[in-house]
């Protein structure tokens, strides 16, 4: 016994002396001017607030709410990552066990000839014989991590479990922003579509006027024709509307994990989109650095390749293992807990790859190479972060003011339309210059809910680059 106590003794000592090899982590700075104010900030149309995590509910609809807290819970896409979080999160279990001692109990019987008892019944001058023979033995080995290999794994795959958790968050933030846009898009078309089937009654009733007039002797064959080619391209306009209108709902029900048959057919009662109740809060470079899971995923996969150098370099050095074991061996149970029967051993096992350490180095330099490709996809991560929200606020800013330009357009081609009317029924007007000032401001109409729709799903790309949803 005062043998294993010093063999403790010993192993105590080279664990406080021990250290760990390989580089120290440190996340990496982000590039110059990323902490600074968004370069596509438009005071008219965003603020420097802090966007909200929830950013959906600035929208005001309770409908809305609702899709987003379904697709949270059933989304197919969601629940993958939740699984493979809880398998990233099982390997870290598995290397915090290598900190632990290895404990095997084993026991079992065989019934037969044994060469070392043989060996013995025949110094004695008997006859070999089959017997049983009994044996019940508890092995324990523990690693005496003296260069941090095993410390650099468990830090290596804690790395790999939180970026499994940034991941699961990216999923989140996919999961809110394409919800909201298959909403709004649902109400946008549906917006779409009153004003097409408004112009499709306005240019019909023209029609039917000017048929009537020619009827009366007050017109030509060629303007009932250009009417009734209006009425055409008006009814032609509405099937596509109708069909994105679907599209649209059933990628709504994708999301929150139904069926076609089975797609939120209540969303078709909104009519037209929800937009912000005031100027969208975009926040700074660093809160966007801080807020996007991509971002906090590749800083943990850097960590992650970090810390595999220290186990590939912990290689080069010997690692040395305390191992035990203690039971019995017998040929009858009886004897497995007699003295004569007992077994029993502890001592250090020492592997080495040495002199030959070409496998170990060659390791060391697959582990750096590793890492210089995780830092070069954390800094393009960073980029692109900086890059998709500045462009998704440009064309967000760029539709806001095309938007304004056609609602001056609409006014305009109303007043136009309206004095049109009132000529031509007092007969200073032309059927011709009637229906083209007619289509004019059909066309007008339709471009400015087609821009609506645009606004919608841009507000959405903002708050998705924006990276929020995921608390």
């Amino acid at each position: 016994m005062s043998r294993t106590c010093r063999l403790l003794a010993l192993a105590a000592g080279a664990l406080l002396t021990a250290c760990t090899v390989g580089p120290a982590y440190h996340t990496p700075p982000p590039p110059s001017g990323a902490a600074a104010p968004l370069a596509s900030l438009n005071p008219a149309a965003e603020s420097a607030a802090a966007p909200p995590d929830a950013w959906w509910r600035l929208f005001n609809d309770p409908r809305l709410d609702g899709y987003i807290a379904q697709a949270f819970t059933a989304n197919d896409d969601l629940q993958g990552a939740q699984a493979h979080l809880a398998s990233a999160r099982a390997l870290l279990e598995v290397s915090r066990a290598g900190a632990l001692p290895t404990t095997t109990p084993k026991a079992g019987a065989v019934d037969g000839r044994d060469p070392n008892t043989d060996e013995i019944l025949e110094i004695l001058g008997a006859k070999p014989e089959t017997t049983w023979i009994y044996d019940d033995v508890f092995d324990v080995s523990y690693e005496l991590d003296l260069f941090g290999r095993v410390r650099r794994a468990i830090a290596a795959s804690r790395a790999d479990a939180e970026a499994a958790v940034a991941a699961r968050d990216a999923v989140r933030v996919t999961v809110a922003a394409e919800t909201t846009r298959a909403y709004l898009q649902i109400c946008a078309s549906g917006e779409q579509l009153s004003v097409a089937r408004h112009s499709l009654d306005v240019v019909s009733h023209a029609a039917d006027i000017t048929a009537r007039r020619y009827e009366a002797g007050a017109g030509s064959r060629f303007d009932v024709v250009r009417a009734q080619g209006l009425v055409a391209q008006a009814r032609a306009a509405i099937p596509p509307l109708e069909g994105q209108r679907r599209a649209a709902l059933y990628q709504l029900g994708d999301l929150l994990g139904r069926a076609p048959a089975n797609a939120p057919v209540e969303a078709l009662a909104c009519e037209a989109a929800p937009r912000p109740a005031a100027l969208i809060p975009v926040g700074d470079g660093a809160g966007l650095l801080k807020r996007r899971p991509d971002i906090r995923e590749a800083d943990r996969r850097l960590a992650a390749a970090t810390a595999r150098i220290g186990v590939a370099t912990a290689d080069l050095y010997p690692r040395i293992t305390l191992t035990s074991f203690y039971g019995g061996v017998a040929t009858t149970t009886s004897n497995l807990i007699k003295e004569p029967g007992l077994a029993w051993g502890v001592g250090p096992q020492i592997a080495w790859a040495f002199p030959n350490q070409t496998g170990p180095r060659a390791r060391i330099a697959q582990a750096r190479a590793g890492q210089a490709a995780a830092l070069a996809d954390f800094d393009g991560t960073v980029l692109r972060a900086l890059k998709e929200t500045s462009q998704a606020l440009a064309i967000y800013g760029a539709e806001l003011d095309r938007r304004q330009a056609l609602a001056d357009a609409q006014a305009r081609a109303q007043a136009a339309f309206d004095i049109a009317q009132g000529d031509y029924r007092a007969g200073a007007l032309p059927t011709l210059d009637l229906l083209t000032t007619e289509q004019t401001l059909l066309a007008t109409n339709a471009a400015a809910a087609a821009s609506d729709a645009a606004l919608a799903n841009d507000q959405v790309s903002v708050f998705k680059a924006l990276g929020g949803g995921w608390r």
